[in-house]
């Protein structure tokens, strides 16, 4: 029986932390249990996951529908779309079967990317690799989640760029719903005969797609569309992040309508060790004025009123009542006190 292989590829960078994870976990467990009862994808389907941040991932290696598991999702820093594409790119010349002489191969495969930030790094060589190798040999559904992503470059990588809006609960069961409506659609074309693949009808409102005519961006290093901070709890010793997403606020002076920008606390999430291993070792340092930071976390591990300290060594963790702390990343012991004026500390790539 010739297979049709579907790739996930999935943005797992900070800016995904929270909500957008859980609700990708979820929909991707609902994906699995609804097409291991469908005749035909239990037939033909089989189901990788990749994931990337600054380092990519297979969470789940290529194997039939049936005999597959939704899996938890790590989170790491920065969103390295390059080695998250040259990831998918060794994964299908190690699994895809051509069509030879002597036997047909694989159907062709069908991948979905999810993002819902910005490249972190430069993505020019393996886009021209992905469009010389790979973009007439597999169909490529590119998403962003939200509109904060950058869809000129999607566009380089596939005519199927798409802006899922994430408003909701109900926007994430409609959303995985039309993934799921896809690949039933396009395993029922493989038994007739088909050409094995046909996107589910877009409703308009929850997916859309995406203008491509939007001016080409630079390139940069961090993701501005957030603000995340990496931070250890001091009694559990767990790491986990701050989260913050940007505002643009119009006010009045002097008779003058003024954008300021600032970014507003979504919350404090527990991440594992796996954080760590998923993240860019080449990673540049990267500052935030705290002044552009509005709300005080509590630490989501131990519950400590705050989250939000900086040691001498430039790291942060959290703090409460004792009037003696010992920093979780290089063990200095000591005392603190609030400030008043805003001061620079690192953040991650987002």
């Amino acid at each position: 029986m010739r297979r049709l292989p579907i790739y996930f590829l999935i943005d797992i960078s900070e800016s995904m932390v929270g909500e957008p994870i859980q609700q990708v976990e979820e929909g991707l467990a609902t994906i699995i249990q609804t097409l291991k009862v469908d005749p035909n994808a239990i037939e033909t389907v089989w189901v990788s996951i990749l994931v990337f941040a600054g380092q990519p991932k297979t969470l789940v290696p290529l194997q039939e529908i049936i005999s597959l598991y939704p899996p938890k999702f790590p989170i790491g820093s920065g969103t390295s779309l390059s080695k998250g594409l040259g990831h998918l790119m060794f994964e299908l010349r190690k699994n895809i079967v051509k069509t030879t002489s002597e036997q047909k191969g694989d159907w062709k495969p069908i991948v979905f990317l999810f993002t819902d930030g910005v490249p972190t790094d430069d993505t020019k060589t393996v886009i021209s690799e992905w469009q010389q190798n790979w973009q007439k040999t597999a169909n490529l559904i590119a998403i962003s989640f939200g509109s904060e992503s950058d869809t000129y470059l999607l566009r380089e990588l596939t005519t199927n760029v798409l802006l899922f809006k994430n408003t909701d609960a109900a926007a994430y069961i409609q959303f995985f719903k039309w993934i799921t409506d896809s690949i039933k659609t396009s395993s029922v074309r493989i038994e007739n005969n088909s050409a094995g693949f046909e996107l589910a009808k877009l409703d308009g409102e929850t997916i859309s797609k995406i203008d491509l005519t939007k001016r080409k961006p630079t390139i940069q290093l961090v993701d501005n569309n957030f603000v995340v901070l990496a931070a250890k709890c001091q009694n559990t010793k767990r790491p986990y992040l701050i989260k913050y997403k940007k505002k643009i606020s119009s006010n009045s002076f002097s008779g003058l309508d003024l954008d300021t920008l600032s970014y507003r606390l979504i919350g404090t999430f527990q991440v594992d060790s796996s954080y760590f291993e998923l993240s860019d070792k080449l990673a540049v340092d990267f500052k935030i004025n705290t002044a552009e930071l509005i709300g005080s976390p509590t630490c989501p591990c131990c519950g400590n009123q705050f989250a939000f300290a900086v040691c001498s060594c430039g790291k942060l963790h959290c703090i409460g009542e004792k009037e003696i702390s010992t920093c979780p990343w290089c063990e200095n012991v000591g005392t603190y006190s609030s400030g008043v004026d805003g001061f620079e500390v690192n953040r991650t790539q987002g």
